[in-house]
């Protein structure tokens, strides 16, 4: 039963045919705004005007991929990063959470994805004390794979071959987006008796902690390829935490990471 006749519905949509928005003619004929929406929808549609589905492209299988900026995205990922899709959406959405106190860092992160993902939108989500930057992309999971479920210390995590690669030709960008995900730039300080006088040095390190054993042995093995002297240090019994804190190592981590900003 049409509750508001079929008179009603073919001035409205007269109305919509001429140009006139949902808005003012529901307000003109006094019909709900949903009530004008779907006679609208339901009218292109019999006149074949709906839009097909759209089939977007994904960045590695249909486009070429920006390597340098999937490397330091890759990195971000590892560290800060999380794909969710719940049975509320339709396409799942990938999320890296970035501290207020890097703004610098926050707009790399949506430089990188935007490189990545160049037909989809990226946006900011305000949480307390950070940002999430967000996207939504079905090609997430053809991106990264190793998504799962449950944390990612509590699984397997290993690249794939083409990921391996685009690692090897990229690895100053992967490292960067460890750094910058979970790690950084700290003054450490030192006691020395010179002449029997105790004197106070600082120097520059780098740290990087993660709870999982195969991404902290993924940044150790791309930085054993330059030659950079690290360490394990120890907190609570666990090795999560890696020490960059030889001189010419920081010095080489410096040129090329650099601290957050």
């Amino acid at each position: 039963m049409n509750y508001h006749g079929t008179e009603m519905r073919q001035k409205a949509l007269t109305l919509l045919r001429g140009g006139a928005r949902n808005a003012d003619v529901a307000r003109k004929l006094k019909v709900p705004t949903g009530t004008i929406s779907y006679w609208k929808h339901m009218d292109r549609a019999k006149r074949g005007e709906c839009p097909g589905a759209h089939h977007s492209s994904c960045p590695r299988c249909d486009a070429e991929l920006d390597q340098a900026a999937y490397a330091y995205l890759l990195g971000l990922y590892l560290g800060d990063g999380h794909i969710i899709q719940n049975r509320a959406m339709k396409t799942p959405s990938l999320s890296i959470t970035c501290a207020d106190s890097w703004p610098g860092l926050m707009d790399q992160c949506e430089d990188a994805m935007r490189a990545v993902f160049p037909e989809n939108s990226v946006c900011r989500v305000r949480r307390k004390g950070c940002r999430e930057v967000k996207m939504y992309s079905k090609h997430l999971w053809c991106l990264f794979p190793q998504h799962g479920p449950g944390r990612k210390h509590e699984r397997l995590i290993a690249l794939e071959p083409w990921q391996q690669g685009i690692v090897d030709a990229h690895p100053w960008d992967f490292i960067r987006g460890l750094i910058h995900s979970d790690g950084c730039r700290t003054m450490n300080w030192t006691t020395r008796v010179v002449g029997g006088v105790k004197k106070r040095y600082e120097y520059p390190r780098y740290w990087f902690t993660n709870v999982s054993d195969d991404i902290r042995q993924l940044y150790t093995d791309t930085l054993d390829k330059f030659g950079i002297e690290w360490t394990h240090c120890t907190r609570a019994g666990k090795e999560y935490n890696i020490s960059v804190a030889r001189r010419a190592s920081v010095a080489l981590m410096d040129a090329h990471v650099g601290p957050k900003y």
